[in-house]
């Protein structure tokens, strides 16, 4: 059997493009509105990672999406979700969220409070299928899975830990409050892994990353992460070919 020679991308947290509109603060990890740039607009089928910071009270009002699987994971304060299908719901820290666009859906994103911020993440996947009926899922994030470890927040298997995603993809977290050393086993191959540093500072293969740091790794089937005191780290392994 071929041995794989993994290949490793840094992408430190300064040189995302970022955006400030006074009541949202952006950081792109990829090509978003006005931020462009041709070597990064994609990662297999991870397209957009946002980095979101919005004012109290504010948020952004209806608007449309169709065939893109859409993930949110609040860091700090509530978001608050309605869409076309009747849900009205708000998203707080320590819970995810997945939307599938679908065929089509109009949705909106508010700050849930008046008195403090909310900041999160919100990720697009490129689906598996297009034209799917459209879906909504919200899941707290199981504490003790990911206490230490790396504990699976979304899968593309139904019934599994987390939210359930259109596409061969899986999200895991973790929160480190002391120094560790864990493995992530990729689940299947020809898969990309996208490992994003929140807060706090690790080792990825001994490739040094920071907090909003970010390394992509392809061409392997396991990662060795080196883990520092308080530490969050989001994964995310997606099919490289679309």
């Amino acid at each position: 059997m071929k041995k794989m020679t993994q290949k490793y991308n840094l992408i430190k947290a300064d040189s995302r493009g970022y955006a400030d509109h006074g009541w949202l603060k952006s950081s792109h990890s990829f090509s978003f509105a006005n931020y462009y740039d041709p070597a990064r607009i994609h990662f297999g089928a991870l397209r957009v990672l946002n980095d979101d910071y919005v004012a109290a009270g504010e948020g952004f009002g209806k608007h449309p999406h169709d065939n893109m699987e859409i993930v949110s994971i609040p860091l700090s304060g509530e978001l608050k979700h309605g869409d076309s299908m009747g849900n009205e719901t708000v998203i707080k820290y320590g819970e995810v969220q997945a939307m599938s666009a679908g065929t089509g859906i109009i949705h909106s994103e508010m700050n849930n409070r008046q008195d403090i911020a909310v900041e999160f993440l919100q990720i697009w996947i490129i689906p598996e299928k297009k034209n799917v009926t459209p879906r909504y899922d919200q899941k707290p994030i199981d504490k003790l899975s990911t206490t230490n470890r790396l504990g699976q927040i979304g899968s593309p298997n139904r019934g599994e830990d987390g939210i359930w995603i259109n596409q061969q993809a899986w999200f895991h977290l973790g929160f480190f409050d002391k120094k560790s050393f864990v493995k992530y086993d990729l689940k299947r191959t020809g898969n990309g892994v996208y490992l994003f540093i929140i807060e706090g500072g690790a080792e990825v293969d001994g490739h040094r990353i920071e907090r909003r740091d970010a390394i992509t790794v392809t061409d392997t089937e396991t990662l060795s992460i080196s883990i520092d005191k308080n530490t969050k780290i989001l994964v995310i392994e997606v099919p490289m070919t679309l």
